[in-house]
């Protein structure tokens, strides 16, 4: 009995753009799971997702989804990599045509498919119900249901609240947001015994109320690792971006014991991106959050430890020791140390953007703010990819996207396929030669004067909504003194650090420094931190892998 409770509640969920179609799909699934699932389908990938995002609003499972390849707007491939973020354990189905098979196989890789039929499915006995009995048996056998999420009260214009849902969001956390001003949001405060005045209030899966929680605390509530277990290590990885993951995923799992060190989410920059379009592998494009979680997942397999919001403020050099200092007076020591601290987003120095942050103003954080821009007009300050995959994102539902870029156009640092997406976009506008002179409002973004670079005129908008990528400054302040950087804060390494011909003043060996080598024996660094680094998510999880083999060199000869 308790089987059949579980299962009546459980939806099975098709989804065909052709009416007659989605009808026989849903009315063959019904002949036969009608008694135990409920059979839910829709016309269109949108629609589709719609029903599944209300379906785990409720708390409701879903454990087969069947999609057709051939929709309009949104292919059934792109329907079920968008799926998979709302329910990762579903079975995932593709239903395809004999000449679409190719595409089936693909999708193989790119949303994880348990399997492909062909139309007609006919007999259903024969074809469709025996692929539908093992993936029902497999989901049942699985760890299918649903994490209970995290509640979060807030202010819809308050930077702290916008911290914290960026902060869960981020670290794959489930959360469910309730403003302090509707009813819901009202029962939950006096349900905790508050009246407002400190926000946001997190209330985690076992009930307990948080007022206005820094991230550390937050993370340990929810359930994320943020004390080591060990005093000693064979490496650490320091910054949990593409580079960092790369290391950690190939450090683990050549047998090293490894402990990676994050002080926000896993992911970095790229953890934020709606869309990477040209990551080796993924001809459909993924998500930044996806690429994270499933590079995060596979760090853990292989045994490496993932430590959050832990702020690094040191490295010492004790004999063979490498000790890395917190910000909280506690250290780990290692034999050798992966410098992947990425970059952050420049900040905008406008007058009124710095009081305005997190309540309009927003660096990176497209992914968590699009539900709430839905419909409106949207600025993106910026001209590099990240900023291209914005405002591809937002303009799925905004009224209007304005690229804001200083340069003459975007050719210079936007990749070549982005370009043109977004000069195919209707809603897309690119304003050239103009920056942010100020930002106005008084508790939220109401206003942008912009200025134009060569002829200094300026012009008042109205702006609710601007997402700021502006370029990158390095994380590495915390090392001056022990690690050698350039003139912006980026490390030197490997060739940088000999361009005479000789090794740095303070080099000890007999040897020049490896490849990724700092002027610190077995301190290493990877990624965006690197002088002279390709900005790159392929290259950022390679050299991470590099890092690693160039670690094992180094403790093969110590």
């Amino acid at each position: 009995m308790a089987q059949a409770a579980e299962t009546a509640r459980t939806v099975i969920l098709t989804v065909d753009d052709d009416p007659g179609v989605s009808r026989a799909v849903a009315r063959d699934l019904r002949r036969r799971y009608g008694e135990s699932y409920r059979i839910v389908r829709a016309e269109s990938g949108e629609s589709a997702l719609e029903a599944l995002r209300e379906l785990k609003l409720r708390g409701d499972l879903v454990a087969v989804i069947l999609a057709d390849y051939r929709m309009p707007q949104m292919n059934g491939i792109e329907f079920l990599e968008q799926a998979l973020d709302i329910y990762p354990g579903a079975r995932r189905v593709l239903l395809t045509a004999y000449a679409d098979t190719n595409a089936a196989i693909d999708a193989i890789n790119v949303v994880d498919l348990d399997h492909y039929l062909l139309k007609p499915w006919d007999p259903p006995e024969e074809k469709l119900y025996p692929v539908l009995d093992d993936l029902l048996q497999a989901w049942r056998c699985s760890d299918f249901r649903p994490v209970p999420s995290t509640k979060v009260v807030g202010h819809r214009w308050s930077a702290r609240s916008s911290e914290v849902r960026e902060f869960l969001a981020r670290n794959q956390v489930p959360y469910r947001w309730y403003s302090a001003d509707e009813p819901e949001g009202r029962r939950l405060l006096s349900a905790a015994g508050q009246e407002g005045e400190r926000l946001p209030l997190v209330i985690t899966p076992d009930g307990t109320p948080l007022v206005a929680p820094e991230a550390p605390e937050l993370a340990a509530r929810v359930g994320l690792a943020t004390t080591p277990t060990a005093d000693f290590y064979d490496l650490v990885v320091i910054g949990g971006g593409p580079a960092g993951l790369g290391a950690a995923v190939y450090g683990a799992s050549e047998g090293l014991r490894t402990v990676l060190v994050e002080r926000s989410a896993t992911g970095g920059q790229a953890g934020q991106s709606s869309r990477i379009e040209n990551y080796l592998g993924f001809p459909d494009g993924v998500s930044g959050g996806q690429l994270t979680d499933r590079a995060r997942r596979q760090a853990a397999k292989f045994g490496a430890e993932i430590l959050t919001t832990r702020e690094v403020t040191g490295l010492e050099v004790n004999g063979a020791a490498r000790v890395v200092r917190f910000s909280d007076g506690s250290a780990v020591a290692a034999h050798s140390v992966i410098l992947a601290t990425g970059v952050s987003y420049r900040q905008l120095d406008a007058p009124g953007c710095t009081d305005l942050t997190g309540c309009g103003v927003y660096y990176g954080s497209a992914l968590t703010e699009a539900a709430s821009c839905q419909g409106q007009d949207i600025y993106i300050v910026g001209g590099a990819n990240s900023a291209g995959q914005a405002a591809m994102y937002l303009s799925r539902g905004a009224k209007s996207v304005t690229l804001l870029v200083r340069g003459p156009d975007l050719a210079a640092s936007m990749s070549h396929y982005l370009i043109q997406q977004i000069n195919e976009s209707p809603n897309i506008s690119v304003r050239a030669r103009t920056v942010v002179e100020a930002a106005h409002g008084s508790d939220h973004l109401e206003q942008l004067t912009l200025r134009d670079v060569d002829t200094g005129e300026t012009e008042l908008v109205d702006a609710q909504w601007v997402f700021v990528f502006i370029g990158a400054a390095p994380l590495t302040d915390w090392l001056d003194g022990t690690v050698l950087r350039d003139e912006h804060g980026f490390i030197l390494a490997g060739p940088d650090l000999t361009a005479d011909g000789r090794p740095p003043a303070d080099w000890e060996l007999d040897r020049p420094p490896y490849h990724l080598e700092t002027n610190v024996p077995g301190v290493f660094v990877a990624g965006d931190a690197r002088a002279e680094s390709a900005k790159r998510v392929a290259s950022a999880v390679g050299e991470g892998a590099m890092a690693v083999m160039l670690v094992h060199r180094y403790l093969e000869q110590s």
